[in-house]
């Protein structure tokens, strides 16, 4: 089987300068002592971007692959799965619509209404992603297994604690992989990020906070009521974890991946504020998630507003990360130590904050006029986790966010969800996170 070159996660990670989301001056050049003398009592404002070369990666080419769910992500992934090579044999998708207009962007794919039928003809298929609405992955997912393919499941894994639970149990009982599409874990910035988390650069958790913020109804175009109420499954409180479950859920993922804990108890708040259509699921929402040792993590989400997009925010004693999936800065306090690093630093201005710009190689790159090349992730996080999930399915590594973590994140979800609709404060013990 050949190989094909890939963006994944690597050890060797180069960091590029920018940040396209600041307002201000734009970076000024600078050398270590200049830094020094003007820099003290400021901010500084480390961008975590991986360069283009550190991203190389191999999965394997060709490998035969199906797509359960066509809607919105799945065409996301079918679009990821082509350009890392993989061979898009199958694709399926109840709802006709979507199904021919999937069949238009994967023309080679044998297509069909029925998981099952898919399941029981596409003997070459090695591995399905299923991308459906959260309430039907837990029969597709037993299905898949049971029929020898690895599985890529979207998360949160189920909308119920007893379909999470029976997901993770069919994964954790099958010889075949499982990956849970919790993205922070494959991303390349967020890894980076992670490995200074773990030093004195940041030293010591204070404080979270997090937000996810895009103006859009939920609401999908339909010619019947019937396939109306199908496709706006996000909006049925029945079938849906509103906000917190479906954007959340990856966001919660990201600060239990760094802080190895899990909240023990949420509290939370939510409404409908801007789209008043009858609507029953909230969508605006407000949670204070608090941990073990007493730090809280602030979340807010909106479909009111799309300011300040998707990002997390880590606050350290001696420094503070902003994490906003294509991009991560490091904000160093005033008294943290001055690193041997920072020498090849460019200074930056963050609002009121001076802050620098981090380039590995920075001599190197900039020798070669290429200094900006670094910036930014140049795939969505998307690419990154499936790629991941390729390679496992090639190669036999170990899976990077495997069902375990799929249920104990799905757990987090749902309980920040009820909070919001009970208006409450919601309890989570070691036993609710345990998989059996």
């Amino acid at each position: 089987m050949t190989r094909a070159s890939c963006r994944s996660s690597a050890s060797s990670i180069v960091l590029g300068s920018g940040n396209p989301g600041c307002h201000g001056r734009g970076m000024m050049e600078t050398d270590r002592r200049e830094f020094l003398k003007q820099g003290a009592g400021a901010l500084a404002g480390i961008s975590l971007l991986p360069g283009l070369d550190a991203l190389g990666s191999v999965v394997p080419e060709g490998l035969p692959v199906a797509i359960i769910g066509m809607g919105r992500q799945g065409r996301a992934i079918a679009a990821e799965l082509q350009k890392l090579g993989a061979t898009i044999a199958a694709i399926c998708d109840s709802d006709a619509p979507r199904l021919t207009s999937a069949k238009r962007r994967v023309p080679d794919a044998t297509s069909y209404s029925d998981a099952s039928q898919l399941l029981a003809k596409e003997a070459s298929v090695v591995a399905v992603f299923i991308a459906t609405p959260t309430h039907l992955h837990r029969e597709l997912v037993e299905a898949a297994l049971a029929a020898g393919k690895h599985v890529y499941c979207e998360a949160p894994l189920a909308h119920t604690l007893e379909d999470a639970r029976a997901i993770a149990a069919a994964a954790r009982s099958s010889s075949q992989l499982f990956q849970a599409g919790l993205l922070g874990r494959s991303n390349p910035v967020y890894s980076l990020a992670r490995s200074f988390y773990r030093t004195e650069a940041f030293l010591k958790l204070v404080s979270m906070r997090a937000q996810c913020a895009r103006k859009t109804s939920w609401r999908q175009a339909a010619s019947t009521a019937e396939r109306q109420a199908r496709l706006d499954w996000r909006l049925d409180a029945s079938t849906s974890l509103g906000l917190p479950g479906e954007w959340g859920t990856h966001q919660f993922d990201v600060i239990h991946w760094f802080t190895g804990q899990y909240p023990v108890r949420i509290s939370g708040k939510g409404g409908v504020f801007v789209w008043e259509d009858g609507r029953k699921v909230a969508d605006t929402v407000n949670l204070v998630l608090e941990f073990p040792r007493g730090q809280c993590l602030e979340y807010q989400a909106t479909l009111g507003n799309s300011y300040g997009g998707r990002y997390e925010v880590l606050h350290g004693v001696n420094s503070a990360f902003k994490l906003a999936w294509s991009h991560g800065w490091m904000f160093k306090e005033a008294d943290a130590a001055t690193q041997g690093w920072e020498v090849y630093a460019n200074r930056q201005r963050f609002f009121n904050d001076e802050g620098i710009t981090l380039i590995a190689d920075a001599t190197k790159l900039a020798s070669q006029n290429k200094l900006k090349d670094g910036v930014g992730l140049p795939n969505d996080s998307l690419h990154y986790g499936i790629a991941d999930f390729l390679r496992s399915c090639g190669d036999g590594d170990r899976i990077i966010c495997g069902a375990s973590e799929g249920l104990r994140a799905t757990v987090v979800g749902i309980a920040a969800q009820r909070a919001v609709v009970e208006g409450g404060v919601v309890e989570i013990s070691p036993d609710d996170l345990k998989e059996a």
